[in-house]
């Protein structure tokens, strides 16, 4: 870790203002987070609530869980981890992630419509006397 000298407060508040003005992610690095959004893997929050200027955001990186384990690489420096990053990248992971809850919430409305027994049991008359007559 950087240790920063406290005796030298300029140098302090410079260091702290890179904090706050957060990290861009290489692109290979942005998709993997991408994809942890995506399936509401993230937690993110704002750096700092209090300073409006602020713009970055805190990111709690939560590993795949379940299947999307055995499918989704991570690097293993990103699982289970904290990031600050900078506002664009940010505000699109929050994008993002609003795309897969809005995906989820679609796909489990159209399961509660679903119909299993007929497509699983119906056959409609002309296909039955077909499969009799063959």
């Amino acid at each position: 870790m950087k240790s920063i000298p406290i005796t030298d407060v300029s140098s302090l508040k410079n260091e702290l203002n890179k904090y706050k003005m957060g990290k861009k992610l290489e692109i290979p690095r942005f998709n993997q987070l991408a994809r942890m959004a995506y399936m509401g893997r993230l937690v993110m929050t704002p750096l700092d609530p209090e300073d409006p200027a602020c713009k970055s955001f805190l990111v709690h990186v939560q590993e795949p869980l379940g299947l999307a384990a055995h499918f989704i690489e991570l690097d293993e420096d990103l699982q289970d981890t904290i990031l600050i990053l900078d506002s664009e990248q940010s505000m699109a992971m929050a994008g993002i992630m609003q795309a897969g809850v809005e995906e989820r919430v679609r796909w489990h409305e159209a399961l509660n419509e679903r119909d299993f027994y007929f497509s699983a049991f119906y056959r409609p008359k002309d296909k039955e006397s077909r499969e009799e007559n063959a």
